[in-house]
């Protein structure tokens, strides 16, 4: 593989769409840094639990402005595959915006089994961390997280391994001009 520039690609996608596995194998076959900055790793620092920091996040916005702001410190430091819920916004620079899109059941049978735990917990969980992170995004930034339609590629991940959504991108790239292959 190689690069015609240095690439800088965002992946969004909401929780359960492989965001995180896509972003980490595409890395990996472009030989780049994979930024994956979350309230998973945020929460991580603080010695608190992922559902604190969504709590704490609904009255504190700098949970979100520190995480927002830190990944795209970090993605303008270097080529890289930036995969977060608001890469696709708040990486202006990025050669390729790609949205992953992905059913509730679907999203959550994802979660369930790379988890484990009650599947109509997870849906729960996962229709309220929807609801807050679009409400907040909306707020903070005045974005719309279920408005995608601007995104270079757009990709229905219900039927598609990593491998298979990974292939896609790679595809655009190279019609893009961005790599060779």
């Amino acid at each position: 593989m190689k690069l015609n520039k240095d690439v800088r690609v965002a992946i969004s996608g909401k929780s359960g769409c492989g965001n995180t596995t896509v972003s980490g194998l595409l890395s990996k076959t472009l030989g780049v840094t994979l930024i994956n900055y979350t309230f998973r790793q945020l929460a991580a620092e603080k010695g608190m639990t992922l559902p604190e920091v969504i709590e704490a996040a609904k009255t504190d916005d700098s949970y979100d402005k520190y995480v927002d702001k830190h990944q795209v410190e970090l993605a303008l430091a270097e080529p890289c595959v930036l995969g977060s819920r608001l890469a696709i916004w708040m990486l202006k620079e990025a050669d390729l915006k790609v949205y992953l899109f992905a059913s509730d059941d679907t999203r959550a049978r994802r979660v369930f089994n790379r988890e484990g735990g009650d599947l109509q917990q997870i849906k729960d969980f996962t229709a309220m961390r929807d609801s807050e992170d679009t409400r907040r995004y909306k707020e903070f930034y005045g974005i719309d997280n279920n408005d995608y339609a601007f995104c270079d590629l757009i990709i229905d991940v219900n039927e598609k391994t990593p491998d298979e959504i990974v292939e896609v991108i790679l595809n655009k790239l190279v019609e893009k001009g961005l790599i060779e292959r």
